[in-house]
């Protein structure tokens, strides 16, 4: 049976999922930003007993159990005043992503408003069931999605992995380490936005790499993919990977080879962010 194309990627899997993963990676990773940032600590005050009778004696409370860090993966601190607001942050990301990318790859698929909030409520989503295209910093893929197989047995046709090609070998040629510094250098406007984001007392550094750990787990799926479509839309057919994260699903849809190109360059991000955290202020 001849492939079967449809007008863009809304019909495959969920409306939310998007098809612009690739250029998400390159910009969720290239405006990474280091710094300590703003956190918040709540603190209960601390609860009033009534004094036990004279007669009894009280069992000895048993010992606190050890805190969890609230922490967990911090950063070198950032000077937040020497940025610039994160309401006027706009002009400045657009220049770093733009020498990052090049000017014609950001031109024609970086939406160049709101990129830190993008960004972060992107890196936020990813982990999650579903990863809403609306507030993506980059534009769709183009080209359209296409199944193959029968229509009472439709399969993920293996030829979509083309449309990503180019977009994984930019990613590829992406530098890891001013990537990173980037971040480092503007992590306080990525802070800002996440607790915005409605995530105070939370660390978006944490997240990240919550989100990059994710991807990596992505499983590596033999062809050919299976689907269904039980209504307008199409499913993978396999539940244990219909259940799987927004972005570890785009993973998979992309292909294996690329996948693992992406995984490498993922690999690569963390192995320095984590040398950034390492380093003492």
């Amino acid at each position: 049976m001849e492939p079967r194309s449809l007008e863009d990627d809304r019909p495959y899997l969920r409306p939310e999922e998007p098809s612009a993963f690739p250029w998400l990676v390159s910009a969720l990773v290239i405006a990474l930003a280091g710094g300590i940032g703003y956190y918040y600590y709540y603190y209960l005050p601390a609860q009033q007993v009534p004094a036990a009778p004279q007669a009894k004696t009280e069992p000895a409370p048993a010992p606190p159990a050890e805190a969890k860090p609230a922490i967990a993966n911090p950063l070198p601190a950032t000077e937040a005043k020497s940025l610039p607001t994160l309401e006027n942050s706009d002009s400045m990301m657009r220049e770093s992503l733009a020498a990052l990318l090049g000017s014609k790859a950001f031109n024609d698929f970086v939406i160049p408003t709101q990129l830190v909030r993008r960004i972060v409520a992107t890196v936020d989503n990813l982990p999650r069931r579903s990863a809403p295209r609306r507030v993506m910093p980059v534009h769709p893929v183009a080209g359209a999605f296409r199944t193959t197989g029968s229509r009472e047995a439709p399969t993920l046709d293996p030829a979509n992995s083309a449309r990503y090609a180019t977009y994984v070998r930019a990613i590829e040629a992406l530098p890891t380490r001013p990537l990173v510094e980037a971040y480092v250098q503007t992590y306080p406007l990525f802070q800002r936005a996440y607790e915005e984001l409605g995530h105070p007392g939370k660390y978006f550094n944490d997240r990240l790499l919550e989100a990059i750990d994710d991807l990596l787990a992505a499983p590596e799926v033999g062809t050919p993919v299976r689907l269904i479509q039980p209504k307008v839309l199409y499913e993978f057919a396999d539940p244990e990977l219909e259940t799987r994260s927004a972005g570890q699903k785009i993973l998979i849809r992309m292909g294996g080879a690329n996948a693992l190109k992406v995984k490498a360059k993922l690999r690569a991000i963390r192995q320095d962010l984590a040398a950034a955290g390492a380093k003492k202020p």
